[in-house]
């Protein structure tokens, strides 16, 4: 299996910091409280396209998130549990998933168009220039 570079694309730093590694990626929102358990980083909500599946150690990716402004604090319990996404790029990053990240020191970019983002891919996200490169499995 070979890797390829496809694209850079340039979006908004909402937390800095530099990270690289495989993708989670919702096409839904994403509803952190009631949705992901902090102290073991798997999704829980019912009917949820990621039911069950962990965020820890990966780029999550999705287009925006939902919900209760606990939703912050459940970011924050994912990074004080060693369970947190190594990074989170959004279409938009609205106050709920912004005020979590910041918290817990996840880099974290939006006005990134996420439906060029695939599960699997392989992303260096440099959240303090605002840049996401994508790397695509080459068959």
């Amino acid at each position: 299996m070979r890797w390829q570079s496809v694209e850079v694309l340039k979006g908004r730093t909402i937390s800095p910091g530099k990270v690289e590694g495989e993708t989670l990626v919702s096409k839904e929102p994403i509803g952190f409280y009631g949705g992901v358990d902090a102290k073991t980083g798997i999704f829980i909500e019912k009917g949820h396209e990621l039911e069950g599946k962990s965020v820890k150690g990966k780029i999550l990716v999705f287009p925006c998130g939902k919900g209760s402004t606990v939703g912050s604090y459940v970011i924050y319990g994912l990074a004080k549990n060693n369970q947190a996404p190594l990074a989170i790029v959004n279409k938009e990053t609205e106050t709920i998933v912004a005020t979590g990240v910041i918290l817990a020191g996840i880099p974290c970019v939006d006005q990134i168009p996420v439906e060029k983002i695939s599960n699997g891919d392989h992303l260096i996200v440099d959240a303090s220039t605002g840049t996401v490169s994508i790397t695509k499995k080459s068959q």
